[in-house]
């Protein structure tokens, strides 16, 4: 009914716990450093709500410092939670300021939870008529359920949310009332809270036991019946147990709280005291979506949740500016001058598309001066724009001159398609701020509003939103150009006002050199090699297709003959059907939030022994991702204009300081496999008088432990040209280098590569498949034998905790905000970045010296080899043979000399016809 009340009742703490634990990975983090992960996602949450349920009642239930009487009547209770986060800790008063200027009340009593405060209110708004949504993960408030009383669980990324009235809750936990989820709770106990219940009785024991005796109560007195002497003996000795647990998870219904229906009505917020929080909290999205789309019911009518826009930031419309577009010959020559007359502009490409391989130019806009700016549309066709275009080549390729931009490769790489190569050195505000803050976004709009507190025109005003119906800008230009132009040079004039931003803060935070050094100049070269591209055998991939696909049948008909019926084997819930409910591969099933069967690879690789179908399965999955990813998906992506594949390398989304790749992603090729390493063979050179050349470095982050923990050990058997692993064994096991067997060296070239990043005993035994003893004891000598490689991790997490952040051999920092938390899970994976980082990331900042050195010298030699792939620690060549013997030097001394180490560095070489052959 459209008048029906609808009160929800918000479970703050597991909310925000939520919210926190979902965005940790990838935690959002102000410009002050501030992490709003939890506030942002409590935020979001709250706003679904308002805008999608549209509740007449509302309020927020938070616990309290004070005991309950759980925790007097079982101190245990709860006693097995890790200590609140700081960042999650810092979140409540920030989340209880929105609240109330949301005008939402806060609801919380002393001396109990806020499972009891719902609870009450539930029951009470129930007497009154009122519909309750109590919203919470929590499994508890099953009990509380009924016909007017329900869960509703909010949906994990962007899935809809999950309301549960009695008939699903009583599915779920497999009872015929509500009332008895709190026996079941009781007899299964709850691992959260540390309610005990009886040992060895589980999910599928208790729900029988209800089903035979309804309630705890019952069942402890007609104990004598149960037919199962073992359960029938725990049930007797451990009934004062389950009486307890029951109590300790029933929740309160009569916490002295006032049910005021008045006081839980849904108000207009406070707009004012909203937008100082939101903008305090950089919330740009959420405020605009807040602001602007809610609505909220108000009387009989709906009206928008704010009669105004907040535009707390400048934009376009309320900054000075002076932007001219130049479209004649006196202009045109006027803009030629004063660029040459620069020592340093800023300029920002227009096309239409993002693939800069595929592009067109529409045109350029320059700025030098802050606040000025000018944009100059090129004409349509490649030859019209490359001659129009001979007037500005000598700016832009002046390398007297230095050239501003964010994500410059792009443009530059755009330039080259018309003949224009940008000279000069690079300041690129987008990589700037990944030096600055490398965890955060680095799109221009979002550092625009962050840093200048400033908006931009998004650039679906102009062409509209993504879809069929989009236009280019070329589109647009032939209607609009003075629009075209205003978005134009609003870009280069951002751009640059940032870098006065970030120039000043790279020299406070000593990157400066890093950015000047490594990140700018290897602009240049991963254009060049994105440009070159690489030749792919398209014949190749279509036989090896075809071969994949009769080796899919095969395990096909292997799994449905195993099976006993024909099934997708692709849909999870299809799947599951088969291996749980037809095979019962295993009783302990673990199910997803749906209630359906969790199928997933490391739930089916733990059950590889259960049955030979998992093998099949596991199979089947890794045969159909490479022919769906790699072998089918490649002769796609080959370009038009030169029938060759061009990745685009990423230099700002990897933390460490790695390279990334896309379109296609030439990092995950496989190559452990004999299936994936048949891919490589695709990869060839652009023609008989050429080869491809690749070059390996051997170990080189074991090397750079040897050389950041200056260990003894491990510097001599480097410096003495000993196979590390072999030597690690010896050590290890107290043997000479002659009696390592291969399962020994097998153990130390594990504990080798894993150490660093973190592996215990329990994670060594599960890989070489040893007792967790002997993983533990082969660590612990490990640490004796190379005590300097325990000081360095030792050292350096000390350091990290001093200043919260951790550094490459190049000072590339990686900030780590949770090192000194309270919490062990988050503190420890902050510990293990700190001891990653720098070894991660001083390899990848070597390899990064070590192409800009080669690619400087190929280019000064005028050879007509090209550098085309760079693959974690390899690059690959597409090589003149003529020139091989001038080449393979530059490359050996670029890659051994990139960065000084106490142990020597080793560089693989081969060359083939085809990339695996190469490598």
């Amino acid at each position: 009914m459209k008048d029906e009340k609808k009160l929800f009742l918000l479970d703050a703490m597991a909310l925000i716990y939520r919210a926190y634990f979902a965005l940790n990975r990838n935690p959002r983090i102000t410009s002050k450093g501030l992490n709003t992960s939890a506030i942002l996602g409590f935020t979001n949450t709250l706003y679904d709500v308002l805008k999608n349920e549209q509740p007449t009642h509302i309020g927020v239930a938070f616990d309290t410092m004070a005991p309950t009487f759980r925790h007097k009547e079982f101190p245990e209770y709860k006693a097995n939670r890790q200590k609140i986060p700081e960042e999650l800790a810092a979140s409540i008063p920030w989340v209880k300021q929105i609240l109330e200027a949301f005008r939402i009340p806060i609801l919380s009593v002393d001396g109990f939870e806020a499972d009891d405060v719902i609870g009450t209110l539930a029951k009470n708004a129930e007497k009154a008529g009122i519909t309750t949504f109590m919203m919470t993960p929590d499994k508890d408030f099953g009990q509380l359920v009924s016909e007017k009383i329900f869960m509703f669980k909010p949906g994990k990324f962007g899935k809809k949310p999950e309301v549960m009235g009695v008939e699903e809750i009583c599915k779920k936990f497999g009872v015929q009332r509500p009332d008895q989820v709190i026996d079941m709770l009781g007899l299964w106990g709850d691992s959260s809270d540390n309610i005990p219940g009886v040992p060895g009785v589980g999910e599928v024991t208790a729900k029988k036991l209800l089903a035979e005796f309804d309630n705890i109560e019952n069942m402890i007195e007609h104990a004598n019946e149960i037919k199962n002497a073992r359960l029938k003996n725990k049930i007797i000795e451990f009934a004062d147990q389950a009486r307890q647990s029951k109590s300790l998870a029933t929740i309160i219904l009569d916490v002295p709280i006032e049910f005021n229906e008045e006081a839980l009505l849904l108000v207009d917020p406070n707009e004012k005291e909203l937008k100082a929080i939101f903008e305090e909290l950089e919330f740009r999205t959420l405020a605009k979506r807040v602001f602007t789309d809610l609505s909220l019911k108000k009387g009989s009518g709906q009206q928008s949740l704010f009669d105004d826009e907040p535009q707390t930031f400048l934009d376009i419309n309320t900054k000075e500016h002076s932007y001219s577009l130049v479209q004649d010959d006196e202009g045109i020559k006027k803009l030629q001058e004063k660029l040459s007359q620069q020592k340093m502009f800023c300029f920002d490409t227009e096309t239409t598309g993002l693939d800069a391989h595929e592009a067109e130019l529409v045109g350029i806009s320059f700025s030098w001066k802050s606040g000025e700016a000018y944009y100059l549309p090129v004409p349509e066709g490649r030859q019209q724009a490359t001659e129009f275009l001979e007037g500005f080549k000598s700016v832009l390729e002046n390398p007297d001159i230095e050239k501003t931009g964010q994500n410059l490769k792009y443009d530059i790489s755009v330039l080259k398609w018309y003949g224009i190569e940008v000279k000069g050195k690079f300041f690129d505000t987008m990589l700037a701020h990944y030096l600055l803050e490398p965890d955060q976004r680095h799109n221009m709009d979002t550092l625009a509003e962050n840093y200048l507190n400033y908006k931009t025109v998004p650039i679906s005003s102009l062409i509209g939103k993504k879809g069929k119906n989009q236009a280019n800008m070329r589109d647009i230009q032939r209607l609009f150009p003075e629009k075209v132009s205003e978005y134009a040079c609003e870009d280069a004039d951002i751009t640059l006002q940032l870098r006065e931003v970030f120039e000043p803060r790279l020299e406070e935070t000593k990157t400066r050199k890093l950015f000047d050094e490594i990140e700018c100049p290897l602009i240049d070269v991963l254009s060049d090699m994105e440009a070159s591209g690489i030749m792919l055998d398209v014949d190749t991939l279509r036989t090896y297709s075809h071969a994949l696909q009769g080796e899919l049948a095969q395990v096909e008909e292997r799994i449905f003959e195993q099976a006993g019926r024909r099934f997708n084997i692709s849909s999870p819930k299809q799947l599951g059907e088969v291996l749980f409910d037809e095979l019962k591969i295993t009783e302990k099933a673990k199910k997803t939030k749906t209630g359906q069967y969790s199928t997933g690879e490391e739930i089916l690789q733990k059950l590889v022994n259960k049955h030979p179908i998992i093998e099949d399965i596991l199979d089947y999955r890794s045969l159909t991702k490479l022919k769906s990813t790699y072998v089918d998906a490649l002769p796609s992506m080959i370009s038009p204009r030169d029938k060759r594949i061009h990745t685009s390398y990423n230099q700002a989304v990897a933390s460490t300081g790695r390279l990334s790749s896309n379109n296609p992603n030439l990092q995950n090729i496989p190559i452990r496999t004999d299936r994936g390493r048949e891919i490589r063979k695709a990869f060839i050179p652009r023609d008989d008088a050429h080869i491809l050349l690749a070059a390996d470095y051997s170990q080189v982050e074991l090397r750079i432990i040897a050389h950041l923990s200056k260990d003894e050990g491990m510097v001599e058997a480097f410096n003495n040209g000993l196979d590390i692993h072999t030597a690690t064994a010896a050590k290890v096991y107290g043997i000479a280098l002659e009696d390592v067997s291969k399962e020994q060296r097998r153990h130390a070239k594990m504990v080798n590569f894993g150490i660093v990043y973190g592996i215990s005993a329990f994670g060594l035994s599960e890989r070489l498949g040893i007792p967790r003893k002997e993983a533990a004891e082969i660590i612990k000598q490990y640490f004796e034998k190379y005590p300097g490689i325990k000081k360095y991790m030792d050292d350096t997490v000390a350091f990290a905790k001093e200043q919260g952040f951790v550094e490459t051999m190049m000072k590339r920092r990686r900030y780590l905000r949770d090192i000194n938390s309270s919490n062990g899970t988050v503190r420890s994976l902050a510990e293990r970045f700190a001891i990653n980082a720098p070894i991660q990331g001083s390899s990848a900042d070597m390899i990064k010296v070590a192409m800009i050195n080669i690619h400087a010298e190929m280019k000064r030699l005028n050879l007509k080899s090209k550098m085309i792939l760079q693959v974690h620690d390899e690059l690959v060549f597409d090589a003149c043979i003529d020139e091989l013997d001038v080449l393979k030097p530059i490359v050996i001394n670029g890659m051994k000399n990139a960065l000084p180490l106490d142990v020597p560095l080793l560089v693989d070489m081969n060359t083939g016809r085809n990339w695996l052959e190469a490598h």
